[in-house]
């Protein structure tokens, strides 16, 4: 199959497509993931009485490629626990960005809880946030952008 990504169209027999993210309810991480980071539905297919298949992605996504986050749905005890905490407080997602100053803008309007100034490193422009549930994520505008 073929696979969009930063260097072009290529033809891959192997990918990461999608990761899954613990959530606490749909409708609350479709708010802040599509209203507050600006990303979109992909998928949203009804499986059950209260289980949902649901992807997201960000808009603007280059040409379709990259890596969908499937919204998991926490069930029992050892998945409520694991909500907001899945990587132990290290980052969990990396969003890259092709205009980190506008992005950075953008998600401080709305809202988004930064853990420190933006700063340069030798592969970007980055600054680590926090999402809904208190996951990591790197915003990062690559050297190369």
């Amino acid at each position: 199959f073929f696979f969009y990504c930063r260097l072009g169209i290529v033809r891959m027999s192997r990918c990461v497509a999608r990761v899954s993210l613990l959530v606490l309810s749909y409708e609350d991480a479709l708010k802040f993931y599509c209203e507050v980071l600006d990303f979109e539905i992909k998928e949203d297919v009804l499986l059950g009485e209260d289980k949902r298949w649901v992807t997201i992605i960000p808009k603007n996504n280059g040409a379709g490629g990259g890596c969908e986050i499937v919204l998991i749905k926490a069930e029992g005890d050892a998945q409520r626990n694991a909500v907001g905490n899945q990587t132990a407080d290290a980052v969990a997602m990396f969003l890259f960005t092709d205009d980190f100053q506008r992005d950075y803008a953008n998600m401080k309007l709305r809202g988004v809880r930064f853990l420190e100034e933006p700063r340069t490193e030798p592969y970007g422009t980055v600054v680590v946030f926090k999402d809904l549930y208190g996951n990591h994520w790197d915003l990062i505008q690559p050297s190369d952008a």
